[in-house]
């Protein structure tokens, strides 16, 4: 079994690892960057996670967690603290799914035998189905942009700054029709280049979790809403260039900050929740998909789940709202 390496060995230059002095938890992040491709808020949750844990052990043991010695009932015992902190469920398992993850990366490197919390029981999570928002809700959204950018061309003077707010506008419009037309993860929007879009066949090719490619289908609306964007830029993008630009004179992609931001913009004009996330486009997308008689399967190398039971919830949100529907309008339910 390899030893323990030091902290001096470690890259400089980690990204993203959470100020991490333990060197396998630093190795670990920048596996996650480099080998699997996670997307930011999986490396941000799962350097958390494990710099929860180390935390926990330095204040209850007074030294530091060996990960080739721990065992199973050390795991049980932060288990119970985080029950007595009335720690959610669902964090609880986002805790242990980076541990998991974290040991399994140990096993296959040779740094320890085993995983002390394989097969480990957590608590179980409620059944918590996902929000999405009604076709005619996502209509008002997606239409949202294009009212601003009307009002703008009718009573804005033309200036550098009307112009820059009109592409503005654009690009939003675009990003917000390519997200619900294709399902996509933000991720996978701000990842876009120029050259994965194929306009003859109208496809997108993505780049999804653990650099796993796909090819998915984009609609008309979405991809005219894109030509209208790239001939507002004069200079389209081209090649390996970003699909949405953050900025009209930079070449650097969109960020999913920036995204998250626009969209919150874009739900209060059209009257919606603005606490609703990208992540909801895409729950949007499946549930629509599967209401208009899409087959699981399908639906499931859509959105590139790599389980069919990660895609199975969509037809319980189904199920519910038929139910629901039956309720209401059998005069013997």
């Amino acid at each position: 079994m390899n030893p323990q390496p030091n902290a001096d060995s470690q890259p400089e230059s980690a990204p993203n690892c959470g100020g991490h002095d333990d060197p396998w938890a630093r190795e670990f992040i920048v596996h996650l960057a480099t080998d699997r491709a996670a997307s930011p808020f999986t490396r941000r949750n799962y350097s958390h996670a494990l710099a929860d844990f180390v935390a926990w052990f330095r204040q209850e043991r007074q030294q530091s967690p060996q990960w080739d010695k721990l065992e199973r009932d050390d795991f049980r015992a932060y288990l119970r603290y985080l029950g007595r902190n009335n720690i959610g469920r669902a964090a609880v398992h986002l805790r242990f799914s980076a541990l998991r993850s974290f040991y399994r990366f140990l096993v296959r490197r040779g740094y320890v035998a085993g995983s002390p919390i394989r097969n480990l029981a957590l608590p179980k999570l409620g059944k918590r189905l996902p929000q999405f928002l009604s076709a005619d809700q996502v209509v008002a959204l997606l239409q949202a942009p294009a009212r601003e950018l009307e009002a703008l061309q009718k009573h804005g003077e033309d200036s550098k700054e009307n112009r820059e707010k009109q592409l503005e506008l654009l690009r939003d419009a675009a990003i917000l029709e390519t997200l619900y037309s294709s399902g996509l993860r933000i991720s996978e929007l701000c990842g876009l280049k120029a050259d994965d879009i194929n306009w003859n066949e109208q496809m997108l090719r993505v780049r999804g979790k653990g650099k796993k490619e796909r090819h998915v289908p984009i609609g008309t609306p979405a991809l005219e809403s894109v030509r209208r964007y790239w001939r507002k830029l004069g200079s389209p993008p081209v090649g390996e260039m970003p699909a949405f630009l953050a900025r009209s004179r930079s070449l650097e992609p969109i960020s999913p900050r920036i995204v998250q931001m626009r969209l919150k913009h874009y739900l209060t004009a059209a009257g919606l929740d603005p606490r609703i996330t990208p992540h909801k486009l895409r729950h949007s997308f499946a549930t629509h998909m599967l209401d208009a008689g899409a087959d699981l399967r399908s639906v499931q190398e859509l959105l590139g789940h790599a389980h069919l039971a990660t895609t199975q919830v969509y037809t319980h949100m189904t199920t519910e709202r038929l139910k629901q529907v039956y309720r209401k309008a059998h005069p013997r339910a």
